[in-house]
């Protein structure tokens, strides 16, 4: 049987990889601090498992996990989605960014290079480090240039990853998620993504909050084929390189919530956003095999069948956006006026890792 350690495994994304894997008959080993995720994923994710000791967990830290390179030993694959998100908090707490998406990811690289079979390693990235380009389909190659420390640190992890791939000879691969949507998103803490903000408000019978004039595009890629990407990264025999992961087919704001269905209230742009993000997907295509197999509007039909996974979610108004993205307009643009209301979608909840020790291992 092989072998996986998963951390952020109790993410939105990371839940959905260990229901996968835990299906594929892989033995998985997750790690994750609820920082973001939470144990209802986690339980989900464990009805897969064919035995009862298939899938072993430990609340933890990354970076202050004592029996990591333990956990390490016997390991083939290693997929390291713990991070923090959103891109207030990142402007707000940059050193918070540092130590959890950079020190960590450092951390777990030289735990699987002093294993003694170095496993495949496989990195989430995020397509922010492209910042604001104008090369739409973006392709890897495309200009590297972060916005805001989120994508800072993601992009300087994703460095180390492949630094330790060329000197070490780590068999890794960096994959650029572009707009990951899907079941199990993220539904309690502060502003989260666009999709959760939307399924709340239509809920709570609020209007949707569209940022500026609903025609910036987003590459939406489904979990489920985010997931298959990973497992083909896995499986591959390729090293030291980077993949972009979307659908080449970005959607408008305002064709979501066509979809969604409901009233919508449009509010000002934000700075520091790309007018459209839009992988080119050529490499990733051609190396790994994988492609896209979810439409945006079987995608969209799914998340509608699990709205009321959103009953309790915060819904957001906006005033109440105003407030929380007071420091996204100061830093990464003019405030606006008085009259108008700005709009974020990535705010976080706060790190708790460090209020996080690390426990005995156990069974989930």
């Amino acid at each position: 049987m092989k072998k996986a350690l998963v951390t952020g495994a109790a993410g939105f994304i990371g839940s959905h990889l260990v229901e996968r894997l835990l299906r594929d008959g892989v033995e998985v080993r997750a790690i994750d601090n609820f920082s973001s995720g939470n144990r209802r994923n986690l339980r989900e994710a464990g009805k897969a498992a064919v035995r009862e000791d298939q899938l072993v967990f430990a609340e933890a830290d990354v970076a202050g996990f004592p029996e990591l390179r333990d956990w390490m030993s016997g390991v083939d694959y290693v997929f390291h989605l713990a991070a923090l998100a959103d891109i207030v908090p990142s402007v707000q707490r940059p050193i918070d960014y540092h130590r959890s998406n950079v020190e960590t990811t450092v951390r777990l690289l030289e735990a699987a290079r002093s294993a003694s079979t170095m496993p495949r390693f496989i990195y989430a990235a995020s397509s922010s480090c492209y910042g604001l380009t104008t090369t739409i389909p973006t392709p890897e190659s495309a200009e590297i240039s972060p916005q805001y420390p989120y994508a800072l640190t993601k992009r300087i992890a994703e460095e180390y990853v492949l630094h330790w791939s060329t000197l070490y000879g780590l068999p890794a691969l960096s994959l650029r998620f572009f707009n990951v949507y899907g079941p199990r998103a993220r539904t309690a803490g502060t502003y989260g993504a666009v999709f959760g903000v939307f399924l709340a408000q239509k809920l709570a019978g609020q209007p949707m909050t569209i940022v500026g004039t609903g025609e910036q595009s987003r590459d939406f890629v489904f979990v489920t084929d985010v997931v298959e990407a990973l497992i083909k990264a896995a499986e591959s025999s390729k090293s030291g390189t980077v993949y972009n992961v979307g659908t080449s087919k970005p959607q408008t704001i305002n064709r979501l919530c066509e979809l969604l269905g409901g009233d919508t209230v449009n509010i000002p742009k934000r700075p520091g956003e790309p007018d459209c993000t839009c992988a080119d997907i050529t490499r990733i295509t051609r190396e790994l095999d994988w492609k896209p197999q979810v439409t945006f509007e079987d995608g969209v039909a799914q998340m509608l069948q699990q709205i009321s996974a959103w009953k309790t979610a915060p819904v957001w108004t906006p005033t109440k956006i105003a407030d929380a993205t007071t420091d996204w307009f100061k830093f990464l643009g003019q405030n606006p006026s008085d009259e108008s209301l700005p709009v974020g979608q990535s705010t976080g909840q706060a790190d708790q890792s460090d209020k996080i020790e690390p426990r005995t291992t156990k069974t989930v």
